[in-house]
């Protein structure tokens, strides 16, 4: 007997052969191969070679305050930028739309431009800074600086991501809490923090992405010295400058592998509160 040929199950959505092919190789010369040619330039030095770059102390005082600004910077608008948002979207007040689109400023301004404003309002003579600077807080030239030109840059991120799901939330579920007896806390712990949550993480993460290779915006306010806040981006301009490509690489590639790590950590967190929240409906 002559076996029966097994036909495979047509796909609903046709060409995926040729969408998946176009989508590997579009992705393999845009991200793939331009990432592994760091990764090759820097297995030049050897482990050894890798090791003595990254852990000299320089290096490790930039890696700590670019990593650290941004987390903090990210997790500043994780707070008060839902609070943004919830402004936006449920109530109305005059100039709000002048406000909304203020918001997006970080996107469409040079980042230079803002690196400019922002040590023009926080150093000792600006605006802000004049302030600041009798009571013992300096912000510009310092680490902190850094944080504000992370939290300035990342804001939008936040925003824009939370802000299409409170919209879309329904608020007769508010309304059913608050006739069941719930109090208002217990409302907002309880109903809209857990469908707000998976879309605070995407902006989190978002913020952090943007804020850990920010350059432009930071240089200006950061002061740039070593061990001090020097942040890693502008430490892997300099090594090129010295054309130390190498050792440019080498430290590029660690805030690669330190970058993805923090980031499919978020993305899991992320998949585990959507799982949770799922199981609680």
């Amino acid at each position: 007997m002559s076996a029966t040929p097994v036909r495979r199950a047509r796909s609903v959505i046709p060409g995926f052969g040729i969408t998946l092919g176009f989508t590997l190789t579009y992705l393999s010369l845009i991200v793939l191969i331009p990432l592994a040619g760091i990764f090759l330039k820097a297995a030049g030095l050897g482990f050894s070679g890798i090791w003595e770059v990254v852990s000299s102390p320089r290096v490790l005082a930039s890696l700590k305050l670019s990593f650290g600004a941004a987390l903090v910077g990210a997790a500043i608008n994780g707070v008060f930028g839902p609070l943004l948002a919830w402004v936006f979207v449920r109530y109305r007040f005059f100039g709000k739309r002048f406000f909304d689109a203020a918001v997006d400023l970080p996107f469409a301004l040079p980042t230079a431009v803002a690196g400019i404003a922002l040590t023009a309002l926080y150093s000792p003579n600006g605006w802000i800074g004049q302030f600041l600077t009798p009571l013992g807080i300096k912000v510009a030239y310092t680490p902190l600086g850094v944080v504000v030109a992370c939290t300035f840059i990342g804001l939008p991120f936040v925003v824009r991501t939370v802000q299409p799901v409170l919209e879309e939330a329904e608020k007769e579920l508010e309304e059913a809490a608050a006739s069941l007896g719930a109090t208002r806390w217990q409302t907002i712990t309880r109903v809209i923090l857990p469908t707000v949550l998976p879309a605070i993480l995407t902006g989190f993460a978002l913020a952090f992405a943007r804020a850990v290779g920010e350059y432009g915006s930071v240089i200006f306010i950061a002061g740039n010295l070593p061990m001090i806040s020097e942040i890693t981006p502008l430490l892997i301009i300099i090594k090129l400058e010295e054309f130390d490509y190498a050792g440019a690489t080498a430290v590029a590639g660690t805030m690669l592998v330190l970058s993805f790590a923090l980031l499919l950590l978020i993305n899991l967190l992320q998949a585990w509160v959507r799982r949770r929240n799922a199981s609680a409906r």
